[in-house]
């Protein structure tokens, strides 16, 4: 039981790198989609306590695509290391999280990328 937690406690503490190398390996070895691997691995890091009693991590939440539609599904596919059908998905469900549990600058740098790119984008 003990190393169930532990195990657990390391998928909350990847960083959205290991997750993305996560993803590759269990596509690639165990025919397991990436999409499916990723949202595993960053829900609980999303809904833990933590995460809300902490100001040092933040949710980059996309309220709207705005005009230019097809210009933030190819960033939030190349910023989130989605497919473009999962990064497409995540568009048309707006108001949706695209990052969860990252830095403020992090947060930050994304928000401004994304409102580049005509999206509409909030902090949480």
């Amino acid at each position: 039981m003990a190393e169930l937690k532990d195990f657990a406690e390391q998928l909350v503490n990847l960083t959205v790198k290991e997750v993305n190398e996560l993803a590759n390996i269990l596509k690639e070895e165990y025919g397991i989609e990436p999409a499916a691997a990723a949202v595993a691995v960053a829900g609980p890091a999303g809904g833990g306590e933590a995460a809300a009693e902490e100001k040092s991590e933040f949710d980059v939440i996309l309220k709207a695509a705005g005009a230019s539609k097809l210009a933030v599904v190819k960033l939030v596919k190349e910023l989130t290391g989605l497919g473009l059908k999962e990064a497409k998905g995540i568009v048309d469900s707006a108001p949706a999280p695209i990052k969860e549990g990252i830095s403020k600058d992090e947060a930050e740098g994304l928000k401004k990328s994304l409102e580049e790119a005509g999206a509409e984008v909030e902090l949480k």
